[in-house]
């Protein structure tokens, strides 16, 4: 399943364009042409995985065949170029009437009048909340599914060093995590016998390690009004965390960049406990079989935090139709489409209807597990548009802490840069 950790990376280059091209320049959306003529274009970044776009395909498909009255067209770019069309196509006005979009940087687009309140003639109260992009009270984009972190380990391997699998009512606490970590060490089996993907670049790092400071009770920024990371980003707690994370390298618990793949070195037994995402569980299912131990993350103090928001959908202001385009996504959100997306892409159906339709999210499944990691634990990564820019500032400033850096000077840069990027696009309120 690495095609859902190649979405975090596209992601994280579709931001840092965004922040860079709409820094500042907020409008009053475009007049497309997209939906004149019974005819209208929806966007996907799933050119390179062929699983997900047939499953998209086959939504739009069974669209056109239900009605005569609006022809969707599917256009889908390699990952690589996603990011880059989507920019040149807003600056120009020239958008499509439908796309996707990671949920973290929908803010962003509607702050920059992009993207249109949805008004769909679905009910979105059942979809998981991680699954909606919402933004000063309005729903902007919506999602088929969402993903979750877990702790993957195999069983056997705990039990020889005495240690407990963890479960959702009894997450592992900081100090116990701690003894695990320090009994792996000591077996001498591993190099570094946690892996969190510290090779992995862009959105993996908000993503997967902004939960961690999180559970230990800092955040991203101060989520009251959004116009500020002091004393959140670089408080006690944050510099807790940070100094946590140093020590996880610091004491060869995890290496400073891993392997390539994460999921294959737990696989191989290169390392006895991965921190790694949803979408890599029937892989080491059928790897590890009944010896794997699907735990969820560690509570470091504030209770267990997982990343929320994945890929949605969105309507454009450009859009010539809007009507239609709501049509459209209305019609893709009915429980077998969203199930069969979620087939074919191995991430949580967005709601209960459609999970009871795939096999292994049903109830007792054996992915059911992930739902509830999603329901209980998920966190969304902060509904500003300053997102982009928090991620990038976030990503910088916990490579360098892994690598031996200051761990509150770089908390300090990191506030620094973002509460200035804040002021300099006047707090990013809607204009």
């Amino acid at each position: 399943m690495r095609h859902a950790k190649k979405r975090l990376i596209v992601a994280s280059l579709l931001a840092t364009s965004l922040a860079a091209g709409l820094a500042g320049c907020a409008t009053g959306g475009s007049t497309g042409t997209d939906g004149k003529n019974g005819e209208l274009t929806l966007w996907t970044h799933n050119g390179g995985n062929t699983e997900e776009l047939a499953a998209i395909q086959a939504i739009v498909d069974g669209y056109n065949e239900s009605q005569n009255k609006t022809t969707v067209k599917v256009q889908a770019f390699p990952q690589a170029s996603y990011n880059d069309s989507v920019v040149a196509a807003a600056a120009s006005g020239k958008l499509p009437c439908i796309v996707d979009i990671d949920g973290p940087n929908v803010p962003n687009w509607a702050w920059a009048k992009y993207l249109t309140p949805l008004d769909l003639s679905v009910d979105l109260d059942e979809n998981l909340p991680s699954t909606l992009g919402v933004w000063n009270g309005d729903t902007y984009s919506v999602g088929y599914y969402d993903v979750a972190l877990a702790m993957f380990a195999r069983k056997s391997v705990l039990e020889d060093a005495g240690i407990r699998v963890a479960t959702i009512d009894e997450p592992w606490t900081k100090d116990e995590f701690s003894d695990a970590l320090a009994a792996l060490k000591a077996e001498g089996k591993w190099d570094n016998p946690l892996d969190i993907g510290t090779a992995d670049v862009g959105e993996w790092y908000p993503y997967a390690f902004s939960p961690f400071l999180q559970s230990f009770g800092g955040d991203l920024m101060n989520r009251d009004d959004f116009q500020s990371a002091d004393g959140v980003l670089n408080g006690p707690e944050a510099l807790e965390w940070a100094e946590w994370m140093q020590s996880l390298a610091d004491d060869g618990y995890v290496a400073a960049k891993s392997g390539a793949d994460s999921s294959l070195d737990l696989q191989n037994n290169v390392t006895a406990i991965q921190y790694g995402g949803s979408w890599a569980a029937s892989a080491h299912a059928e790897a590890i079989g009944d010896d794997l131990a699907v735990m969820p993350s560690v509570d470091l103090g504030d209770g267990v935090k997982v990343g929320g928001g994945s890929w949605q959908w969105g309507v454009t202001t450009g859009c010539a139709d809007p009507e239609a385009a709501m049509d459209y996504l209305s019609y893709s959100l009915s429980p077998e489409n969203i199930a069969a997306v979620s087939v074919a892409t191995g991430t949580i159906p967005a709601t209960e209807a459609a999970a009871a339709l795939v096999p292994g999210f049903e109830e007792g499944g054996n992915l059911a597990i992930f739902r509830e990691f999603s329901q209980k634990f998920a966190v969304l990564r902060p509904e500003t548009p300053a997102y982009p820019f928090i991620a990038t500032e976030f990503t910088k400033a916990t490579q360098d802490i892994l690598n031996g850096g200051d761990p509150q000077q770089s908390l300090d840069s990191a506030v620094k840069a973002i509460d200035a990027n804040i002021t300099s696009n006047g707090g990013y309120t809607q204009k």
